[in-house]
């Protein structure tokens, strides 16, 4: 059975922006949703958020898929990075997410997500399937991260016009192009 578990970014709610939405979408196709409730999204702890992803995922199958929106992305690129090379997952969707230390007051406790080279070899031996979305005008996460992790993850990468940081505080509840993604992964 396919199962899709969503992570929500920082200072962020598992049924915030369009993740009822697509989980909605999903239980109409029979395919199990989940979105995580992240542990102390105003203060997340890199390991504790592995972690939470670890028990939600049990046992990683070609069935299992993640989709992250913001720091949820670089969370779920962690998570890869802790599975076995024996381990596989289907496929992973990184929304909006950082590749990079945002430097910002504030955002310290984002930066240790990245403030180490991901190993993108270990990630693609793990993961079968990536693509990258992005809104062309994000005023939080730069577009040349997406363009960055799109081409480290040898993957496409949708942008979406005037979609800023794609979050529900700015109006996105529905994401069209995240369900075609995933539905081509499947």
């Amino acid at each position: 059975m396919k199962k899709v578990f969503m992570i929500h970014g920082f200072e962020g709610k598992p049924n915030g922006g369009w993740r009822p939405w697509l989980m909605g979408e999903l239980n109409k196709k029979d395919i199990y949703a989940c979105a995580l409730p992240m542990p102390s999204p105003e203060a997340p702890i890199k390991e504790e958020w592995i972690q939470t992803i670890k028990n939600a995922v049990e046992k990683p199958t070609k069935e299992i898929f993640l989709v992250g929106h913001s720091l949820g992305s670089p969370a779920i690129l962690r998570y890869l990075e802790s599975l076995d090379k024996s381990q596989k997952i289907g496929g992973a969707i990184l929304v909006s997410g950082p590749a990079f230390e945002i430097k910002k007051d504030g955002y310290e406790l984002v930066d240790k997500f990245l403030n180490t080279p991901f190993n993108f070899e270990k990630i693609k031996n793990v993961c079968n399937h990536f693509a990258v979305v992005h809104g062309d005008n994000d005023m939080n996460v730069p577009f040349s991260n997406a363009e960055y992790l799109a081409e480290k993850l040898s993957c496409g990468l949708i942008s979406i016009p005037n979609g800023g940081h794609l979050s529900g505080w700015e109006g996105c509840t529905q994401l069209p192009q995240l369900l075609e993604s995933l539905e081509k992964m499947f």
